[in-house]
């Protein structure tokens, strides 16, 4: 039995498998266990407890991380805190000796705190939550691209993009697995800051931007057009479009137009219940996830190089970005002590 931890009882005080509830997601696998809780919140605590009871009885529950670590040992750590925190404990967690490391998005607020990141998971798999990765159209759908369903895929246009780091992250992760994940060469775009009473769009606004690949590649992200991700994928034999989060597509060939039906997305977070498979094989059997620390760093840089653009009057910037402390705040998510929230 795999022994897990988890740090942030956000959004995992209920049973519906539902996206960021990773308590739901171990409680689905047969071999894993929630041995352990950390948050700040005590009432976040005994409501994870008992909403859990039934599975995994009295949980321990801390309100001190170090002491979670120390007193419970666990194979896997589940990080579902506020991003301010993630370095920190990652380290602390794959120092303590824990064999993997499920981390929620995003990543980081720097790409000072993103490299500690890497460093510590260097030998230690990393889940990074980004859903699309285990989700079962996306998966389909690059697999048909990767294969040659519209030739040489040459360009892409991300739309929707909310903002440019919280949830930007799954833009740029989708769109390299559809472009059949080449190396972010070089960025170029502006930030959208838009109405300065939105206190959010402030803090992380969206934006529209260049993403220049190793492999010749261009993608386009924009904040335009309808909420939610959508896609279209240019080869240099035909085109296809990915509507509504990967629910549906078109593919063009010349003259033709035809349906790529994409497999139906199952009820619950299935992706959540894969990822959580896919961690506990890393560390069972040894090995890497599908959404590891290369696939986070990538996602992560390209967020932080578009901000670095803008202040720079949309000059392109090559990857790795030289500015490593550009601070993005993150979005107040709970799970932090009162007088840092």
């Amino acid at each position: 039995m795999i022994r897990v931890a988890i740090a942030g009882c956000h959004r995992q005080t209920l049973r519906k498998p539902t996206s960021h509830n990773f308590a739901a997601a171990f409680c689905a696998h047969p071999d894993a266990e929630v041995v352990g809780v950390f948050d700040y919140g005590e009432r976040e605590r005994a409501e994870f407890v008992e909403c859990w009871r039934d599975v995994w009885g009295a949980v321990p529950a801390f309100d001190d991380y170090e002491q979670l670590l120390k007193e419970v040992g666990p194979d896997i750590v589940c990080i579902a805190t506020r991003q301010t925190m993630h370095a920190d404990q990652i380290e602390r967690a794959v120092a303590a000796g824990v064999r993997g490391i499920l981390s929620d998005k995003p990543l980081a607020t720097t790409l000072t705190e993103m490299d500690r990141i890497v460093a510590a998971c260097a030998e230690t798999p990393l889940a990074f939550a980004l859903d699309r990765r285990w989700d079962s159209a996306y998966r389909a759908l690059s697999s048909a691209i990767a294969g040659g369903l519209i030739g040489e895929a040459t360009s892409l246009v991300a739309y929707g993009i909310p903002n440019t780091i919280n949830h930007g992250c799954h833009w740029y992760d989708a769109m390299l697995a559809l472009l059949g994940d080449p190396e972010p060469a070089w960025v170029s775009g502006f930030v959208d800051h838009g109405d300065s009473a939105d206190e959010r769009r402030r803090m992380d606004p969206p934006c529209r931007a260049q993403i220049g690949m190793d492999n010749g590649a261009v993608a386009y992200v924009t904040c335009d057009g309808p909420k939610g991700p959508a896609f279209e994928v240019a080869g240099d034999g035909g085109r296809i479009s990915v509507f509504a989060d990967a629910s549906a597509a078109r593919i063009w060939r010349d003259d033709s137009e035809e349906a790529f039906s994409p497999p139906p997305q199952a009820e619950g977070w299935s992706a959540g219940m894969n990822m959580v498979s896919d961690l506990v094989r890393a560390v069972k059997e040894g090995g890497r996830t599908a959404c590891d620390i290369s696939e986070a760093r990538r996602a992560t840089e390209i967020g932080f190089a578009i901000c670095s653009s803008s202040e720079r009057e949309g000059v392109r910037v090559a990857l790795p970005a030289a500015n490593r402390s550009l601070r993005v705040e993150s979005y107040p998510w709970g799970n932090e002590a009162p007088n840092v929230l």
